[in-house]
């Protein structure tokens, strides 16, 4: 579907937390973009934020950001992009809040660039302050992004909190995994293309590994990441988003509901993982000292802000089986970690072993999202010789060619919350069901400690005890060519 004007006078996006680092680094680029290519022309962007300034330091603020994180900035560009800007204090109290009145529009979307604890009282605020309501003809949005609570109850808290002043078709809960273009191009590769149908099944696959794979190590996040952890960091939510599309069932028609039911249906067929399956089903590390590219790097327990006998995984993997007839029997094996061997990506499908004379490797279909974003079919042909042998080879198509435009995750999802397209925004029961589905992971781990591997490595031997006999991880190490 071609993009066209997502709004026009009389919309208008208020930034809660503008001063912060998601609004400077994603959000303010990616809006700067769309205004370039002429796509929110008359959209009012309106910076909140508790920092006592005016305008015209809020607009020098966002001018120094765009220089920075903007790659086609320039002076002219920002003078046409600098008048949408304006800007309010205040704190998170209705009181405040209302301060946005006099720059009310018919249509509002409001995104909570805020820290996870502040969803709730924004919420409540704009509401008590009159801003859920619209005027005939105009509509209201909140925009939050995950996480969305640290375990169930708190999940739902949230969402009670949210909903005694918004409608749950209101809230554009933003993962944004779901905004990036490999993984929606997952789905139209899935759906549109006649000859994966047949094969997608337990008749045919043997199973799907979703990796995502970091160098980096915690960086600057410490507060937050030695609270969260990868389980909740990158599992709960990024993962799970790409394991519900890979594993749900074709769609009758596009949209946005019928996505969303098919994604939860998945969910809800997953077999819970107990107790007494939990060391079958999950596995959890934490990095120490390593070598990596010619340099040594720290373990977690020695980066600043973590604790001495910290009990964080950065590393977490699962087992996930389906209880339906498309996928009985196949497992589907999720990691993520920090400091590993490389940046890597994707979701690889393994399909079941040929039979017959000819022994050839099993054939894999991998969707790679970085280090570049391409398709690869690892297919056998024969091996040149008098010997009737097979080898191995990989047919790739890049994502992108030529002069083909791509938009960011965060410029899709702020056109899809402008033109109202809830397709790739989550459900409560969306999230509800993830965090159902690996409270039991959370609280086994609540004891214990991780299993530790070295930075720069594939992470710990341990994940390997959930995979079936004759299944391999894909190595991590060879992200940057054929595996």
């Amino acid at each position: 579907m071609a993009r066209t004007l997502a709004c026009g006078t009389g919309t208008t996006l208020v930034i809660l937390g503008a001063w912060g680092d998601l609004t400077q680094r994603l959000l303010m680029p990616a809006l700067f973009r769309l205004h370039e290519l002429g796509l929110t022309i008359g959209l009012r962007i309106v910076g909140y934020a508790r920092r006592d300034e005016n305008v015209d330091a809020f607009r020098a603020h966002i001018h120094d950001a765009l220089k920075e994180f903007a790659p086609d900035f320039t002076a002219e560009k920002w003078q046409a992009f600098a008048s949408s800007l304006g800007y309010v204090c205040g704190e998170l109290t209705a009181a405040d809040v209302g301060k946005l009145q006099p720059l009310a529009a018919p249509k509002m979307v409001f995104y909570l660039a805020l820290p996870p604890a502040q969803f709730g009282p924004a919420a409540q605020a704009l509401g008590e302050a009159g801003f859920t309501q619209p005027p005939a003809g105009g509509w209201r949005r909140l925009m939050v992004e995950k996480p969305f609570g640290t375990d169930l109850a708190s999940a739902e808290a949230l969402r009670a909190q949210m909903h005694a002043h918004w409608r749950e078709e209101q809230i554009l809960r933003l993962d944004h995994f779901l905004g990036k273009e490999a993984t929606q191009n997952l789905m139209v590769f899935r759906f549109a293309n006649r000859f994966l149908e047949p094969v997608w099944n337990a008749q045919h696959v043997a199973q799907v590994q979703i990796t995502y794979a970091e160098t980096l190590g915690v960086e600057q996040r410490a507060t937050y990441y030695d609270h969260a952890g990868a389980l909740r960091d990158m599992l709960q939510n990024h993962l799970m988003q790409l394991f519900s599309l890979a594993a749900m069932e074709p769609l009758s028609h596009w949209d946005a509901e019928v996505l969303r039911d098919h994604k939860v249906e998945v969910l809800r067929s997953v077999k819970a993982i107990t107790a007494r399956t939990l060391d079958r089903h999950a596995v959890r590390g934490q990095y120490v000292a390593g070598a990596m590219g010619g340099k040594r790097y720290a373990a977690y327990r020695d980066e600043p802000g973590i604790a001495a006998d910290s009990r964080t995984e950065t590393f977490a993997a699962l087992r996930l089986e389906i209880d339906n007839w498309r996928w009985q029997g196949v497992p589907f094996y999720l990691r993520s970690g920090k400091r590993l061997a490389s940046n890597c990506s994707e979701i690889a499908v393994q399909f079941r072993a040929t039979p017959g004379a000819v022994h050839a490797e099993n054939n894999w279909l991998v969707f790679r999202m970085k280090p570049d974003r391409a398709m690869m079919l690892l297919a056998n042909a024969k091996l040149p010789g008098l010997e009737l042998q097979a080898r191995q080879v990989q047919l790739t198509a890049p994502y992108v060619s030529g002069d083909e435009v791509e938009f960011s995750a965060y410029e899709q999802l702020l056109m899809d919350a402008l033109e109202g397209d809830r397709t790739h925004f989550l459900r409560f029961d969306e999230v509800e069901c993830a965090w159902r589905l690996l409270a039991p992971v959370l609280n086994g781990w609540k004891s214990g400690t991780p299993d530790f591997y070295a930075a720069g490595s594939e992470g710990p031997e341990t994940q390997n005890r959930m995979l079936n006999a004759g299944h391999a991880w894909r190595p991590i190490a060879l992200a940057g060519g054929t595996r």
